[in-house]
């Protein structure tokens, strides 16, 4: 699981909402959500910035680590 995937799926359990409860809460479809918390390689920058904004968080850039 990603680190966006995880930290997601994480707020939601901190915050005791279901992914149906988030959907509807955030303005996105249940299903960016699921994907979204199974990993999915390819979303949308500006939804997965418009579900950290329900946390009050956003996506940065930063450096890879070295390997």
């Amino acid at each position: 699981m990603s680190n966006l995937a995880s930290t997601v799926k994480r707020l939601r359990k901190e915050h005791k909402i279901t992914q149906e409860e988030l959907s509807m809460k955030s303005g996105l479809g249940l299903n960016f959500i699921r994907n979204l918390e199974q990993g999915k390689a390819s979303l949308r920058l500006d939804k997965v910035n418009q579900l950290l904004e329900y946390f009050n968080y956003e996506m940065t850039a930063s450096p890879k680590e070295n390997k």
